[in-house]
């Protein structure tokens, strides 16, 4: 489905706030198909945004997991040489 959503649990350092609603934001767009809605859909595609948010933000902080965290610059890395691999450059 989705992606160009990362992953945001484990990481070190963690997410932030604006990588939660981004990624929140980009679901949103996925499943309503907008990439801006409408005057008449706005109301609604943004309270589904803040929903869609909250619900990501407690899901993050709720979890538990005994793996060491993930360092982002090593992800990072690891993701630009698999995607030079697959596409060169």
């Amino acid at each position: 489905m989705c992606r160009n959503i990362k992953t945001l649990f484990n990481f070190e350092p963690p997410a932030t706030d604006e990588e939660i609603r981004a990624s929140a934001l980009q679901f949103v767009r996925k499943l309503s198909g907008f990439n801006a809605p409408s005057k008449v859909n706005e109301a609604a595609f943004n309270r589904a945004v803040e929903e869609v948010n909250d619900a990501a933000r407690l899901l993050i902080q709720s979890l538990v997991t005994l793996a060491p965290p993930k360092d982002r610059a090593v992800e990072k890395a690891r993701a630009m040489a698999e995607s030079a691999k697959r596409f060169g450059r």
